[in-house]
This record gives structure tokens, C-alpha cells and sequence, in this order.
């Protein structure tokens, strides 16, 4: 085993054998380098893992070659992996293990089974795999999980925020939720950076859409056209087709159920999988309440309105489920996906493009404040268990006033003005 002062002089003048040769340096133990029979030379640090001793067996690990790393750069290298073996690390077990990682697919999976499906609730392990098969997937899935560095991350961030600021910042957060899962199991060395960490989210304005009076209205006739003799399919009539359906079918039917949802989020306040997701046996007929098992918030006790519960009282009951979906009745039933279809064709004909469906909560939270309700009110109707999330429609309370003031003020300068 032979010890040498190892410099740039000292292996420039060491000459290949007939057999690999290693030698080690005489002032760090457990550095050295390698040469082969070919003149191939490479870095090396050796060690016993855990507690040490003879009778534990030496693992030897290569950090480089002196094309790559100066004999300083390698000593350098040498002395913060054995740091680490002092420790009680095992650099050469979590390289290996590194090599064999699992790619950003698999952790994804074991974050979805492993935690979002037993700890989360239906509705939000949902939108992760949303999050993941959307946005991750495609453009880290297939990457070791080990080979991702921040700026992948950073850049995946910047290419979805251009369009999607507020989904950018939610893709990134359950990305890195998946790698801190992965790294706190094992599947992924300790050592590894999660490189979801430290990315500047993008800064998220509170979205404030309201529908007006004059919206409502025209959200009603579309709701009542759609129901009965169908929303027109705007036509193209210089784009001719042979496929085109003739004027007579030219009309989309929107069926009960997704009409009895819309004005059920708008007379409710609910979320939308609140609604979808409402089973028969959570409706108490008599009280004219909803007692909700889960949501965003915990268990809940929503407080009808007469027409909500008119709604309630004159929906044909098919299956569990108040919407009643495709599967209604059948063993295997489960709620309705989405309102997605229909709400697209309401909010078309009522030339409400802009609204989101979770707008309608936001409507009903707007007109309760509009009606000089008291915030805390509309927070218990609303679900709110935080006053601040309130306070967002405590400017549309001032419209009473403001109507009060024009009053008085109109009848003064009336006055003023000789009646006129």
C-alpha cells in the first residue's frame, strides 16, 4: 500500500503497472489515487461506514479524475465526504442509491398513494393528480427524481405561470410536497436539495367577480331556455359543411340536474363539490338544512333558503346523490364529475364569458353584503371559519349607504331646485 505526498509533481511522475496500483495520501487517511494499466487515473476516498472497525468492510469511492478535479479540488472533495462517513453518512450507499432513484413519475405516484388518497379528502387529492398529470408529468415525469434541479423547477414555474399564475404557484407547492415525502421515506437520499424549495410563487390578487342584477336576469333566462326548448348553437353561416346539423337541431338541451345545481350554487353559497357531491340522506326536508360530512372547511350546516328548498322538494330523487350523475342508482354510482359542458353553454348565451362557476359563491356572498347583511352573517352562511375571508365583500356593503345618501341628497337638491 503505498503512501505518498500527493501533489502535482508527485503523480505526474506515477507510471502505470501491469496491475492497477493505489496510492494513498500520507496526510489525509483514506485519500488516494488510482492508476491503471492503461494510464487511466482517478480520485478516490476510502472508508469503513458506520461505527468503523475491522470488522466492518471498506467501501471505496472515486470523486474525479485529475483531468477533472486538481490534486487541492480533490483533497477538498476527500475531506467533506469523510466529514460526512464521521457523521455517520455513507456517501458510496447513497450514490448508488442516487443512481437507482426513482424517476419524478414514481414519487408522484407515492405521494398520491401514499399520502394525498389516506390523509386528504376526495376533492383535493383529486386536484393534485390534476396538478401532476397536467403540468409535472409531461415536462419532469420521466426525469431521475435526483437529476431535477431548481432551475427545471423554476423554469417549469415561469412556462405555466404565463397563462396560469395562481396554477403555476399550486403546481410547484404539491411538487414540492412530493419530494419532501419522498426524501422523509427514503425513496430519495437525505441528502438530496428538494428542488421545489425556495421558488418565488408569483404574487396572487383576489379575484372579484360579481354577477349584477342585470346578469342574474339573463342568467335566468338562459337557465330557463336551456331547460326547455334548448340554447341556439351560434353558426358560422359563410363556413359551410356537409356535417353541420340542420337549423332544426342546431340547439343544446341542458338537462335538469346541471340546471338544479347552477341556481343551487347561487341560492347557497356552496362550493361546487359541496353541491355535486350532496347525497339525499344529508338533507333535512323538515329543519330546511344541509348537514355536509366534509368541506374545504370540516363538517358543515348549510342554511336554506325558500328556493333552495323548493328545488330540494321538487327534484326527482334517482340514486344517492341530489345531482343525480350517469351512474344514478347503479352499485357503482359516483357524483357528477363537473358542470363543465352546460355551464359553458349558460354562461355563453348569457354573455357572461368572464364568470367562473365559483363566481355564483361569490355573488352570493356580494348581494348578501349589497343587502346590508352584517359580515359575520354571510360568513356563517358562507362556511367562512375566518373572518378575513369575509372581509373581501365588506366594500360592497357600502351600496346601501351610497343609495341612502343619493336619496337624501336627491330630495335636497330638489328642493334646492324648486321641486324640479
Amino acid at each position: 500500500m503505498p503512501i505518498i505526498k500527493i501533489g502535482r509533481r508527485s503523480i505526474a511522475k506515477l507510471e502505470p503497472g501491469e496491475k492497477p496500483a493505489l496510492y494513498y495520501d500520507e496526510d489525509l487517511a483514506g485519500f488516494g489515487i488510482k492508476v491503471t494499466p492503461s494510464g487511466a487515473r482517478s480520485w478516490f476516498v476510502e472508508y469503513r461506514p458506520g461505527e468503523g472497525g475491522r470488522g466492518v468492510t471498506k467501501r471505496r469511492m472515486v470523486i474525479g479524475t485529475p483531468a477533472t478535479l486538481t490534486p487541492e479540488k480533490a483533497r477538498e472533495a476527500a475531506e467533506r465526504l469523510l466529514a460526512q462517513v464521521k457523521l455517520g453518512g455513507d456517501p458510496a450507499a447513497e450514490r448508488a442509491k442516487a443512481r437507482r432513484a426513482d424517476t419524478v413519475n414514481d414519487i408522484l405516484d407515492a405521494y398520491i398513494k401514499e399520502h394525498a388518497v389516506p390523509h386528504l379528502k376526495e376533492s383535493s387529492a383529486d386536484l393534485l393528480a390534476i396538478y401532476f398529470d397536467k403540468h409535472i408529468r409531461p415536462v419532469l415525469g420521466h426525469k431521475k427524481s435526483t437529476s431535477v434541479v431548481k432551475a427545471d423547477v423554476a423554469s417549469l414555474h415561469r412556462t405555466i405561470g404565463r397563462t396560469q399564475a395562481v396554477t403555476a404557484n399550486r403546481a410547484i407547492v404539491a411538487l414540492k410536497g412530493a419530494y419532501n415525502h419522498a426524501i422523509e421515506h427514503g425513496s430519495i437520499p437525505e441528502t438530496t436539495k428538494n428542488p421545489a424549495a425556495g421558488i418565488k410563487l408569483f404574487e396572487e390578487e383576489p379575484r372579484e367577480r360579481y354577477l349584477t342584477e342585470e346578469e342574474l336576469q339573463r342568467l335566468g333566462d338562459a337557465l330557463r331556455e336551456g331547460e326547455t326548448v334548448g340554447l341556439p348553437h351560434v353558426v358560422d353561416e359563410t363556413k359551410q359543411s356537409k356535417h353541420a346539423r340542420k337549423p332544426e337541431n342546431r340547439f343544446t338541451k341542458i338537462d335538469q340536474y346541471a340546471a338544479a345545481a347552477i341556481r343551487l350554487l347561487l341560492f347557497t353559497g356552496c362550493r361546487l363539490r359541496e353541491i355535486l357531491n350532496l347525497r339525499w340522506s344529508e338533507y333535512d326536508a323538515g329543519r330546511g338544512l344541509l348537514f355536509l360530512p366534509t368541506s374545504k372547511t370540516g363538517r358543515k350546516t348549510v342554511v336554506l333558503s325558500a328556493p333552495a328548498i323548493a328545488i330540494l322538494d321538487t327534484l326527482p330523487r334517482i340514486g344517492g346523490y341530489v345531482i343525480a350523475p350517469e351512474s344514478a342508482g347503479q352499485k357503482n354510482e359516483h357524483p357528477r364529475h363537473d358542470l363543465n359542458r352546460p355551464w359553458r353553454a349558460i354562461r355563453k348565451r348569457s354573455g357572461i364569458e368572464d364568470v367562473h362557476i365559483h363566481d355564483l359563491r361569490h355573488s352570493f356572498g356580494a348581494v348578501g353584503a349589497g343587502s346590508g347583511l352584517g359580515l359575520p352573517i354571510i360568513g356563517r352562511l358562507l362556511g367562512h371559519t375566518q373572518a378575513a375571508t369575509t372581509a373581501r365583500y365588506s366594500h360592497v356593503a357600502i351600496d346601501p349607504a351610497k343609495r341612502a345618501a343619493d336619496l337624501i341628497a336627491g330630495q335636497i337638491a330638489d328642493a334646492m331646485n324648486g321641486g324640479k
